[in-house]
């Protein structure tokens, strides 16, 4: 994967402003740090862009949820064996105080913690990390915190400039904007931005993991409907069109293309595997094996409903500004821009192909 990654860059970064170049705009705009100016006038509600998204997410995701009732309802010839338990770890009873007194801190407005107020989203996660992973050792007696560091670790390096990325895409739609972190200068806003952006991909990943001990959750998926393109090479070809199209369509029409931000990575650097014959995240579906996917997709849901509930009350947060469809908000996002952690899920699986290397275990 690494061989592509400067194109790949080139091209996540320089299709938007090409856009933009095209109409015309300002490309300084873009370059303002940290970002402030709200230049992209949103379109208003429209029931029939709510009512077309919210059909196209039902058709999407019911036959998945359809497949995994049917098959945990359907008579088991065999029980299966469970994981074997374990006792759940003094650490992760550390990191569920720790995630508890992060959360008070967070949601209250004491005289004597003013100072850090703005900075608590970050304890939140890494507590959130470390209970996940503990949960995860309680039923299979291994978790990447302790079994695979180095690999956490570099997931923790890679997600700050992962997250950074989509802070980039997010300039040329503006679908999120913060506030309530006061006159920070453009190193400070740097480090303190970084620091909750680099647990993306160790919380996204160590939920997949604990999600993995429930075959439950998953259950039919490992069979169920098979893709086996006949030519990997062509449609690899007219996914990178797509997804070259798509971005430097964000800079023309970001209330049209907005979706796009979510999606056009995963189809650009999952078109560039395949123009190489290398081996992508959807390999499985020739196999019809859908599990790995949907638990990353489910796992990027879990902990998008995290990530908007502790946003709701912080001081420090970010608020939404989605045309079309920004009604019937549960916290601060709109209900249907859940959807948009489903693909973000496989997002995180690519991106962290980067570091696999010969890490065992991981989806």
């Amino acid at each position: 994967m690494r061989s592509f990654l400067p194109v790949t860059l080139i091209l996540l970064l320089g299709l938007p402003l090409v856009g933009v170049a095209l109409t015309g705009g300002d490309l300084l705009q873009y370059m303002e740090f940290p970002p402030q100016t709200r230049y992209v006038q949103h379109a208003p509600f429209a029931w029939p862009a709510f009512i077309a998204l919210a059909l196209f997410i039902v058709i999407s995701v019911g036959p998945f949820v359809l497949r995994i009732v049917r098959a945990n309802q359907a008579p088991k010839a065999g029980s299966r064996p469970r994981p074997a338990a374990f006792r759940f770890p003094l650490w992760g009873w550390a990191g569920v105080a720790f995630g508890l007194l992060a959360w008070v801190l967070a949601w209250t407005r004491f005289a004597w913690f003013e100072r850090f107020q703005p900075f608590t989203f970050s304890p939140l996660w890494m507590a959130y990390i470390v209970v996940i992973n503990a949960l995860t050792f309680r039923r299979t007696g291994m978790s990447m915190l302790t079994h695979r560091p180095l690999y956490l670790t570099k997931l923790f390096a890679l997600s700050a400039g992962f997250w950074w990325f989509f802070e980039y895409l997010n300039r040329f739609v503006q679908n999120w904007y913060y506030v309530g972190i006061g006159d920070l200068s453009p190193w400070e806003y740097f480090i303190f931005a970084t620091l909750p952006f680099s647990t993306v991909l160790p919380a996204v990943l160590g939920t997949t993991e604990l999600l993995a001990t429930f075959p439950r959750l998953s259950a039919g998926l490992d069979d169920f409907i098979a893709i086996r393109p006949r030519h990997p090479r062509v449609i690899g070809g007219a996914m990178l069109a797509a997804a070259g199209a798509g971005l430097t369509g964000i800079g023309i029409w970001p209330d049209i293309l907005f979706p796009l931000l979510w999606l056009a990575p995963l189809i650009l650097i999952t078109s560039f595997q395949a123009l190489r014959g290398q081996a992508t995240l959807f390999a499985d579906l020739a196999r019809g094996n859908w599990q790995r996917l949907w638990l990353l997709a489910l796992s990027a849901l879990i902990c998008g409903f995290f990530w908007e509930m502790w946003n709701y009350r912080s001081l420090a947060k970010w608020i939404y500004t989605v045309p079309y469809v920004y009604h019937f908000k549960l916290f601060e996002m709109p209900l249907l821009g859940y959807a948009g952690y489903l693909p973000f899920g496989l997002e995180c699986a690519v991106v962290a192909m980067w570091v696999k290397g010969t890490e065992k275990g991981v989806l």
